[in-house]
C-alpha cells in the first residue's frame, strides 16, 4: 500500500518559522507512521522561488533573484535535519525538471482551449500575488495583509477555471473526506455557490521577468500558483515516471488555512483541465498564535524552530506542537506552555516511568528482562494492562490516520499514566523483600518492560530520537507492521537492558528566570554605570550573526567606506567604514560578526543591509571575528 504526503512549498521571501515547522513536522510524522504500519510512504517538501515578492526581496538585498532564492531555499533545507525531519524529496521551482513540467502542462491546457489572452483590470494584492474581488476585501483591504490592493490594468492570459466549477462541486460532494477537517470542506462548498471567475495565470515580462516563460508566448511568465502547485506532480515524475503511477492516486496535501482556496479550487480545476485525476485528500490546519497574538514580523514575535531546539531539545518541540494543536484549529504557543508539557508529560510521566522501570529491572532482575510467571492465577496476569494497550493501539492508529495527533498522544499517555500507577499499586520493591513473591515480581517487571516496548513503537513517528533511545535501552528494534508488533508478549526474556541518562530533564522556571536576570545584569560593559544599561529583552532584539565576507571593494569618492558582500547565510551588501584600516583583499574569506536586523541605510549611493562590528583601539578599527570557524549565519548570543 502506497502513501504520498506533501507540505506546501515554502515561499523564499522569509526565513523558516514555527508555522513552516508545524506543517513539515506533521508531514514527517504521518510519513513515519505510515512506514511504521508497513506502508510505502513518500514525503515531499521544498521551496517556491518565483514571483514579485522574491524579486523585490532580492533587489533590496542587492543580489540576483536566483542568488537570493538559493540562500533562503538552503535555509529551509538546513532547518529540517535539527528537527529530525527526513523528506524523501526536496523540490525547488527553479529546478530544470520542474520548469519543463510546468511548460508542458501549460501547453497542454492551452492546446485544449482552456487558456486565453484578454484585457483585465483588477485589484492586485502583492502579498497574495493574485487579483482579489471586491467581496474578498475587508474595509477595502486584503484580509490577510491588511493593505489596500492596487488597481492594475493590463493584458494577461487566463485559465478557464469556470468551465470546471460543477465538476469540482460534484467531486467534493462525492468524496466527503476530500477536504478535512469538515469545516474547510463546507467553506469551499460555500464559496463555490457563487460563479467562479476565470483565473489570471500570467504576468507580462514588462512588469516581471522572474518566472517561468509561457511556452506559447515568451512575453509573459506564468503566475505563481500555476507554477508552484505543479510541484506536487514534478516531484513524482509526471507524466511517465514510475513514481507518478505509484503515488499520485494516494497523494495527500498538508496546508495552512491561508492557502485553502488555491489548493481546494485552483489546483483541482487545473488538474481536471490537464486530464489528471484530482489528489486524494487535502488536510488543512490552523495558525500558531504567539502568546495569544498573531505571529508577525512587524511586532517581532516570530518563533524560529532552531532556537526552540537549542533551548528545549528536538523531541520536546515535536511533542509539544503535535500535542498542543488540535489539527484544523488555531493554537497558542508560549514558552511557559512548552515548559509545562516537558515537565508534566515528558519528565514526570514518560521519563519517570522509563527510569523507574529500568532501574528496578537492573536492581531486581540483574539487568535482564525477566521471565514472566506462567503459573499465577488469571487475576494476576494483569489483563487490565494488556487490554488497555490493545485499546490504545486501535485508538492511536485511528487518530493518527485522521490527523488527530493530539488525540493519538492522549491515548498513549493513558497507558503511560496507568503504568506509573501500576508501579505504585504493585510496589516491586516490596515484592523483592519476600521470596514467595519472586514470581510476581518477575511478571510485574516484564509487564513494565513490555509496556515500554509498545510505547517505544507508537512514539517513533512523533519523537524518533527518544524512541531510538528507549529501544536501545530495552535492547529491542523498532520493526514495521505496527499492529503485529503491538501484540503483547513479543519482548524476549533474558535480553540485557542498557541504563542511560534521563530521557527528559525537568526544567526549573525559576532557574531559567534567574539565568535571564543574570544575563540582563551582565549586558552592560560597566556594571557601575547604570545610566546606559539595557535589559536582556533589549539585547535579544539585536540579530547578531557570524558572516563570511565573499567580496570587498572600495566605494568611489570615499576614502573610508568599503562595499562588502557577505554570506549570513543569505547574501547581503554591507557598507563598512574600515577602508583606512583594511585593504579589500585582506577581508575576503574572513568570518566577522554583523548586526543583521539594522534598518537599511544608503551610504554614497550603496544600500547597506547591516553593520560589521569592530573595536576601536585609539585610532585603529579591528573587526570582530570568531576564534574558530563556525557555520555562517550562526547566532551570536
Amino acid at each position: 500500500m502506497s502513501f504520498y504526503v506533501t507540505t506546501p512549498i515554502y515561499y523564499v521571501n522569509a526565513q523558516p518559522h514555527i508555522g513552516h515547522a508545524y506543517s513539515t513536522i506533521v508531514a514527517d510524522t504521518i510519513s513515519r507512521f505510515k512506514k511504521l504500519c508497513g506502508e510505502d510512504s513518500r514525503f515531499q517538501t521544498g521551496t517556491d522561488e518565483h514571483g514579485d515578492k522574491v524579486y523585490e526581496a532580492a533587489e533590496k538585498a542587492g543580489v540576483s533573484p536566483k542568488e537570493y532564492a538559493d540562500s533562503i531555499s538552503q535555509m529551509f533545507r538546513d532547518a529540517w535535519p535539527p528537527l529530525t525531519i527526513e523528506p524523501d524529496n526536496f523540490i525547488r521551482t527553479t529546478d530544470a525538471e520542474h520548469i519543463k513540467t510546468v511548460q508542458d502542462i501549460l501547453q497542454k491546457v492551452y492546446d485544449k482551449g482552456d487558456i486565453y489572452l484578454d484585457d483585465y483590470s483588477g485589484l492586485y494584492c502583492k502579498g497574495c500575488e493574485r487579483f482579489l474581488t471586491e467581496k474578498e476585501l475587508v474595509g477595502g483591504d486584503c484580509p490577510d495583509h491588511q493593505k489596500p490592493p492596487t488597481l492594475i490594468t493590463e493584458q494577461n492570459y487566463f485559465f478557464r477555471m469556470s468551465r470546471y466549477q460543477e465538476q469540482l462541486i460534484n467531486h467534493i460532494k462525492s468524496n466527503p473526506e476530500y477536504i478535512t477537517p469538515e469545516r474547510y470542506r463546507n467553506e469551499v462548498l460555500s464559496f463555490l455557490k457563487e460563479p467562479l471567475e476565470d483565473l489570471c495565470i500570467s504576468r507580462p515580462t514588462s512588469r516581471l521577468t522572474w518566472g517561468i516563460p509561457l511556452p506559447f508566448d515568451d512575453k509573459f511568465v506564468t503566475y505563481v500558483w500555476f507554477d508552484a502547485l505543479i510541484n506536487y506532480l514534478t516531484g513524482i515524475g509526471y507524466p511517465d515516471g514510475p513514481d507518478f503511477a505509484r503515488y499520485w492516486d494516494v497523494a495527500e496535501h498538508i496546508i495552512a488555512k491561508d492557502i485553502l482556496k488555491p489548493h481546494a479550487i485552483y489546483w483541482p480545476t487545473m488538474l481536471m483541465a490537464a486530464g489528471v485525476a484530482p489528489y486524494k485528500k487535502l488536510h488543512v490546519h490552523g495558525y500558531w498564535n504567539i502568546n495569544e497574538a498573531k505571529m508577525s514580523k512587524s511586532i517581532g514575535n516570530v518563533v524560529r524552530p532552531g532556537e526552540l531546539v537549542d533551548n528545549y531539545g528536538v523531541d520536546a518541540v515535536r511533542y509539544f506542537i503535535l500535542r498542543e494543536m488540535s489539527f484544523g484549529l488555531d493554537a497558542s504557543f508560549s514558552t511557559d506552555a512548552l515548559i509545562n508539557r516537558q515537565n508534566s508529560d515528558l519528565a514526570n510521566d514518560l521519563g519517570n516511568l522509563f527510569s523507574r522501570s529500568l532501574t528496578m529491572i537492573n536492581k531486581f532482575g540483574d539487568g535482564c528482562i525477566p521471565e514472566p510467571s506462567l503459573t499465577e492465577s488469571e487475576e494476576e496476569i494483569d489483563l487490565e494492562l494488556v487490554q488497555l494497550i490493545s485499546d490504545m493501539l486501535d485508538e492511536y492508529t485511528d487518530e493518527m490516520n485522521a490527523f488527530a495527533f493530539n488525540k493519538a498522544l492522549q491515548a498513549v499517555w493513558k497507558v503511560v499514566r496507568f503504568a506509573n500507577k501500576y508501579i505504585v499499586e504493585n510496589a516491586p520493591w516490596e515484592l523483592a523483600k519476600e521470596q514467595d513473591k519472586k514470581q510476581r515480581l518477575q511478571t510485574v517487571l516484564y509487564n513494565l518492560a513490555e509496556t515500554l516496548r509498545v510505547i517505544t513503537l507508537v512514539l517513533q513517528p512523533v519523537m524518533p530520537e527518544t524512541s531510538g533511545k528507549m529501544a536501545a535501552a530495552l535492547g529491542c528494534e523498532i520493526v514495521p507492521k505496527l499492529q503485529e508488533q503491538g501484540k503483547w508478549g513479543l519482548l524476549k526474556p533474558g535480553g540485557k537492558i542498557n541504563l542511560g541518562p534521563a530521557l527528559f530533564p525537568r526544567l526549573d522556571k525559576k532557574a531559567l528566570e534567574a539565568n535571564q536576570e543574570k544575563s540582563q545584569k551582565t549586558v552592560s560593559a560597566n556594571p557601575a554605570d547604570t545610566q546606559d544599561q539595557i535589559t536582556f529583552e533589549d539585547f535579544k532584539k539585536m540579530d547578531l550573526r557570524v558572516a563570511e565576507i565573499l567580496s570587498a571593494e572600495k566605494i568611489n569618492k570615499s576614502d573610508r567606506l568599503l562595499k562588502l558582500v557577505v554570506n549570513a547565510p543569505e547574501e547581503r551588501t554591507i557598507v563598512a567604514g574600515i577602508a583606512e584600516h583594511y585593504s579589500p583583499e585582506d577581508l575576503i574569506g574572513k568570518q566577522v560578526i554583523i548586526v543583521a536586523n539594522l534598518k537599511p541605510a544608503k551610504l554614497m549611493g550603496v544600500t547597506s543591509h547591516g553593520m560589521v562590528l569592530a573595536a576601536k583601539d585609539r585610532k585603529k578599527f579591528v573587526v570582530a571575528t570568531v576564534s574558530d570557524e563556525v557555520k555562517t549565519g550562526s547566532k551570536v548570543s
